[in-house]
């Protein structure tokens, strides 16, 4: 149908919350359709995600994308003009046929992301039903970020991980869910304050807990779960970490130094350490918890634990290392990044790939996507979510709950991978 032929698309180099500058691009179909998407880097970045590109020099760090969007516009543009938007897997065949690897996966992801927003807006229909069709009307268990720890306990590069948020599982309904998250934020906050005198910045959950403030990051899982069982939410709500352990681990020695505690664990001792804490404390989710190309000790870990291990490094929305871990058994989730492989069609390609193997879903909005990752969760019908249960994205998928009426479906504690919730 001409109506949603490709008419118009740039690119631009644009800010990003992770400071550094991100590519935005612009598509425009013949109705006057649009779609705008952004890809933006990430604070753990794994080794194995495409390739962006950046403009090099001095300004921005060498990682502007001025020159990076302008190229990608010029040797995109005759391609795509003219092209369906609703037809998401030609669109991005075009791209991959070029080369993701001399336009940059930022420039390919965005603008595939802006097609997708394009094709549905061209059809008049939601986001999550131009993805998932009919299908599409699961409501995935959200969070909210609680806190993250800087380097604490060892010398090394600054790094603003692991990452603590809570995740709110045993529930009817995603409203019910967002209202829980809210009391237990609420409630965490007020005992941070009055713990450690800290307060958080204009982000509700952004405390980074300072050097000398705690002896161990058990201080923090004893406040959580002690606010958890207050604020009424025992075995209801839960506590995630994105441990990013290649932030503490040394290649050379195979050692983890200073992660969660100071001290130093080989691979073994880091498994059981990650078991005890487990047992002890309502956890309910593992991000990375091992290096990124430990697929066996993941897999260890993983027939040790009753909860959710979920892969973002190990993975990088990658099929072939879906493909890898399957295979062993490594992990039981995949964290879902469309700006670590470069287009939407390889992202849903990894979906698929992971439903095959009996693997969840968890989508993360840390890289750009915007509030679009709420209509990605649902068009895929994933388990679970990066936070997400609250603000922009909390409204987004309270909007799109109504909108499914009873058709929506919570997907409650069997969103969650693991024994536990079975």
């Amino acid at each position: 149908m001409s109506g949603r032929n490709i008419k118009y698309l740039d690119l631009r180099q644009v800010y990003s919350i992770r400071g550094y500058p991100a590519v935005e691009a612009v598509v425009v179909t013949e109705n006057g359709a649009e779609g705008r998407a952004i890809c933006a880097t990430g604070v753990s970045v794994g080794t194995h995600e495409i390739p962006f590109k950046y403009d090099g020099g001095t300004k921005f760090n060498g990682r502007g994308t001025t020159k990076t969007a302008a190229y990608a516009k010029e040797v995109l543009t005759p391609l795509l003009l003219g092209q369906d938007a609703a037809v998401q897997q030609h669109i991005d065949n075009i791209m991959l046929e070029f080369g993701k690897d001399i336009v940059g996966g930022n420039a390919t992801a965005a603008v595939s992301a802006a097609v997708l927003k394009a094709g549905a807006a061209s059809l008049g229909i939601p986001l999550y039903q131009h993805i998932g069709g009919a299908r599409a009307r699961t409501l995935p268990v959200p969070g909210t970020l609680l806190c993250f720890v800087q380097r604490l306990y060892n010398e090394g590069p600054t790094t603003n991980k692991p990452t603590y948020s809570y995740l709110a599982y045993d529930f009817d309904t995603f409203e019910e869910a967002s209202y829980a998250l809210w009391v237990c934020l609420n409630g965490f906050e007020k005992k941070v304050k009055e713990k450690w005198g800290l307060v958080s910045g204009f982000i509700p959950g952004m405390f980074a807990i300072p050097m000398g403030c705690i002896k161990s990051d058990e201080e923090i899982w004893a406040l959580a779960t002690e606010n958890i069982i207050q604020c009424g939410y025992e075995g209801k709500v839960g506590i995630q970490v994105d441990v990013a352990s290649d932030s503490y681990y040394d290649h050379d020695t195979k050692i983890y130094e200073g992660l969660f505690e100071p001290g130093r664990r080989d691979r073994d001792e880091q498994i059981e350490f990650l078991c005890k804490m487990v047992r002890k404390y309502p956890f309910v989710c593992l991000e990375d918890p091992l290096y990124e190309d430990d697929f066996e000790g993941t897999a260890i870990l993983t027939q040790k634990v009753d909860i959710q291990i979920v892969g973002d490094d190990l993975f990088t929305t990658n099929s072939a290392r879906v493909k890898e871990g399957a295979a062993v058994g490594a992990a039981n989730c995949v964290l879902l990044k469309v700006n670590q492989i470069g287009t939407i069609s390889e992202a849903l390609d990894m979906v698929q790939v992971a439903y095959d193997n009996g693997y969840n879903i968890m989508p993360c909005m840390s890289r750009g996507e915007g509030v679009e990752i709420c209509d990605y969760s649902v068009g895929i019908n994933a388990g679970s979510i990066r936070e997400s249960g609250l603000g922009d994205y909390g409204n987004r998928f309270l909007e799109i709950e109504r909108e499914l009426g009873n058709r929506a479906h919570f997907a409650g504690k069997r969103g969650l991978m693991g024994k536990r919730f079975r």
